[in-house]
């Protein structure tokens, strides 16, 4: 009888130990990055699902610079004779056209210029006859040879006077051949060089105005540029016509398409390069001096693309959740590219299924709640 139940025992383990673990393994392995949602949960998770989609997709290189104006576009307006500031309506920011008087200068010296050119102009006449005459009679030896040279000294010297004061006046905007007795004036005008707004202004009326002093400072806005200041170990990343993103501080979401132009050949002392670049567009709000924020689109090429924030960080690796039947996600490892413009470029693992949608929104919600799961 003992042997008996011995028998029995024996067989009993027997069958037991027949028993195999490996597929409740599988099956656990099989669930691990999987997780499901009831109806209660997918609501307040709140989250939101996205195609995996191909498009072009760049890195990007944040860089920081300022709007410039190259000198030849700042254009500094003086006085060439000097003179004493009579009337003036510009301001600083103020819009001016090419050939806007923008000035009325005074002075008795341009009374005397006047005169001068007038003068000399008259007495022309006179020289020019005589020299004829002294010519005629130094051919037939009626005069002598000295006569003859002192008529043409003063012919041409009254000449050379009148083509020197006509400059003269063409240099304070006085127009010679409208110039006569009846219209001689105390006042000329300053004329705007060019279109532009007005940068500085440094006079005042009733202020005496030396030739060399800056009554105004203008701005043309036609090639206002972006200067940006790119680091040394970035400069290999820029190539010339270039896409360019430039913001300001205040207004980050309003962006201003711009384009390399050229690149510096210097290297400053804080290893950055000058990067000089062309708005496509001029915009008035951006004004010499302004800081602006820019960011450098690079290696754009074709790829899988999947909104930024669909990708979670657990460990050392990248993960994405597929969207399955009945509010089930699974989390699927990725490796991930170059980001930009809101979207990232991944590589998917091998036999992934990139038609079926993934989670957009909320992604971190299910990572945590698969981590609690697991624990």
């Amino acid at each position: 009888m003992r042997f008996i139940w011995i028998l029995l025992l024996l067989v009993a383990a027997g069958c037991g130990s027949g028993q195999k673990e490996a597929p409740v393994k599988e099956a656990n392995e099989g669930t691990e990055n999987t997780v499901t949602l009831t109806g209660e949960q997918y609501k307040n998770a709140g989250l939101q699902t996205g195609n995996i989609t191909k498009r072009n997709i760049a890195a990007t290189l944040r860089v920081n610079g300022k709007i410039d104006v190259p000198p030849q576009n700042m254009v500094s307006v003086s006085f060439p004779l000097g003179g004493y500031l009579k009337t003036t309506k510009l301001l600083p920011g103020a819009h001016v056209a090419k050939g806007e008087v923008i000035a009325v200068m005074e002075d008795k010296q341009y009374i005397e210029l006047q005169q001068d050119y007038l003068t000399a102009k008259s007495r022309q006449t006179y020289l020019e006859n005589e020299y004829r005459r002294q010519q005629e009679l130094n051919k037939s030896k009626a005069s002598s040879d000295k006569v003859y040279q002192q008529a043409e000294a003063e012919y041409n010297s009254n000449r050379i006077l009148i083509g020197a004061l006509e400059q003269k006046l063409k240099l304070i905007n006085i127009n010679p051949a409208q110039l006569d007795e009846t219209n001689i004036s105390r006042t000329v005008n300053v004329y705007a060089p060019v279109s532009g707004f007005v940068s500085a202004v440094n006079i005042n009326v009733g202020k005496y105005v030396a030739p060399s002093d800056v009554m105004f400072e203008l701005v043309n806005p036609t090639d206002i540029h972006l200067l940006l200041t790119v680091f040394e170990k970035d400069i290999s990343k820029l190539f010339i016509g270039q896409k360019v993103e430039a913001y300001t501080n205040n207004e980050p979401g309003k962006k201003y398409p711009a384009e390399i132009v050229l690149i510096g050949q210097d290297i400053g002392a804080d290893r950055t390069v000058q990067v000089h670049c062309h708005f496509n567009s001029y915009d008035k709000a951006l004004i010499p001096g302004m800081y602006m924020n820019a960011e450098i689109l690079f290696n754009e090429a074709e790829a899988l693309t999947v909104p930024a924030d669909a990708v979670v960080r657990y460990g050392n690796k990248e993960y994405i959740f597929v969207a399955g039947s009945n509010n089930t996600y699974t989390m699927t490892e990725v490796v991930t590219g170059v980001a930009g413009e809101g979207y990232i470029a991944i590589t998917p693992t091998t036999g992934m299924d990139t038609g079926k949608p993934v989670v957009t929104v909320n992604a971190y919600t299910l990572l945590m709640m698969l981590k609690n799961k697991s624990e």
